[in-house]
């Protein structure tokens, strides 16, 4: 499988999106694809930046942009947060 299902919570939108990203995905290009994507599915409540950031939804810990997705230990499922 070279995917997996994140749930991402949109402070904007008061809502949590489920969204598919690459299993071996660099953060960096992990978070503009969610940032994009968000922007689309939020209706324009929330526009994509390159200040974009994900953290970790229940630690709030801002997750390191020069990792890949499995080197953060990110699964499917896990719940993160788009600041």
């Amino acid at each position: 499988m070279n995917h997996i299902i994140i749930e991402v919570y949109l402070s904007a939108a008061k809502k949590s999106y489920d969204i598919s990203v690459p299993r071996c995905g660099m953060m960096w290009e992990v978070t503009k694809l969610v940032a994009e994507a968000l922007e689309e599915l939020s209706n324009g409540l929330y526009k994509a930046s390159e200040d974009s950031v994900l953290c970790d939804r229940e630690t709030g810990t801002i997750f390191n942009i020069n990792f890949s997705i499995e080197e953060l230990g990110i699964t499917n499922g896990s719940q993160l947060i788009l600041i």
